[in-house]
């Protein structure tokens, strides 16, 4: 059978949906990210097609590929993947993670925004062009994300022990998940191995000092939704147009404080728009592209053929 295939692209994994022309899904698999680099990107076109090669059932074969890429932050970028891909002899479209998000919501137009292992929020003006905000990793921003949480958490925990203040929960929460003793401890914990594999795994440490009355938690989750905001806001500035903002990611799915400080300040900002919280996973999304690819190849009637006649 002739099928659509979707490829979501993060941070920690790789997540790939087989589905036949009419929408029927044949094969979910999720592996690990590990050695994705989206440049080159003739090298990144066979490490995905190698990986999705072997999730495809017996017997399929691919009408048109739909990927989100991290690490593909600009339409040109996403271009020259599709490109390579396609050089492969696999029609494709490819556009950033972020942008998996809308058409996995059913929505033609809105605005994606993803707090999770890293952050970003995408959106299109009315021409359709592709517009990007934050994404620039946890060093420099990735706004809400879980490393920058912890980042922001880490900082204000220790300039609350620098000032003499009283503990109000959230040192604690991350002396203990770093299983450390002291603000040194919890320093040197931080810095001696400053990568978001470190620091991510901290996020939830947070959100219980919060849960259990810590203002200081609790000021970082907010400014996290903030920061969010203001990625809307710079979209929406440059022409992005949807009424609807589109989230998801392990930490805005998973921590119900964040999606609801990120409602609150969004409908401060931006009292027109919705948001609504990613219920399928975004991989649908890369399956929707495809079979937009797809269909404009004018090749759908005969792979509808096909399917009739393959189906068992």
């Amino acid at each position: 059978m002739r099928v659509l295939v979707g490829a979501d692209i993060g941070g920690t994994k790789l997540a790939i949906r087989v589905a036949a022309p009419d929408g029927a899904v044949r094969a979910d698999v999720e592996v690990p990210s590990t050695g994705w680099d989206a440049a080159p990107v003739e090298r990144a076109a066979r490490w995905l097609l190698d990986r999705v090669g072997a999730a495809l059932p017996a017997g399929d074969e691919i009408a048109a590929l739909g990927v989100g890429a991290q690490g593909c932050d600009t339409q040109e970028h996403c271009a020259r993947l599709a490109a390579a891909i396609e050089a492969l002899a696999v029609p494709a479209t490819v556009v950033n993670d972020g942008a998996l998000l809308v058409p996995a919501a059913g929505l033609d137009v809105g605005i994606g925004v993803i707090a999770g292992t890293g952050s970003i929020a995408v959106g299109a003006d009315a021409d359709g062009g592709v517009l990007f905000a934050g994404g620039w990793g946890w060093v420099l921003g990735d706004e809400g994300s879980a490393p920058a949480l912890v980042r922001e958490a880490a900082k204000a925990a220790l300039a609350g022990h620098d000032a003499g203040r009283a503990d109000d929960g959230l040192l604690s929460e991350l002396l203990a998940h770093y299983g450390v003793s002291d603000a040194p401890g919890l320093a040197r914990a931080v810095n001696d191995s400053p990568t978001p594999e470190t620091w991510g795994p901290a996020a939830p440490a947070v959100f219980r000092a919060a849960a259990t009355g810590s203002a200081s938690a609790h000021a970082v989750v907010d400014d996290a939704a903030l920061r969010l905001t203001a990625l809307v806001t710079s979209l929406r500035a440059r022409g992005a147009v949807g009424g609807t903002v589109v989230a998801a990611g392990g930490v805005v799915l998973g921590q119900p404080l964040l999606a609801d400080r990120l409602r609150a300040r969004l409908g401060e900002a931006h009292p027109d728009l919705t948001l609504r919280l990613l219920e399928v996973p975004p991989v649908a999304g890369a399956v929707a592209l495809a079979g937009v690819r797809h269909r404009a190849t004018g090749a759908d009637t005969a792979d509808t053929a096909d399917t009739a006649d393959t189906a068992p």
